[in-house]
């Protein structure tokens, strides 16, 4: 239970890197958009859905 405590306020970084990532991989993928700088899609997926997810757990919402 504590460990769940610890973890839930993280929601936001872990959708960000669980379901964004992916969604936004695949779509590069799928359009033939490419990822710069030698990155793959899913790494820079990563870096997105992270760095969204991030910012919506700092701020405390996603709009």
């Amino acid at each position: 239970m504590a460990l769940l405590k610890a973890l839930f306020p993280w929601g936001p970084v872990f959708f960000g890197i669980g379901f964004l990532a992916p969604l936004i991989a695949t779509v590069m993928a799928e359009t033939g958009i490419a990822a710069p700088i030698g990155l793959t899609e899913i790494q820079l997926g990563l870096i997105i859905g992270a760095s969204l997810g991030l910012i919506a757990k700092l701020r405390g919402s996603w709009v």
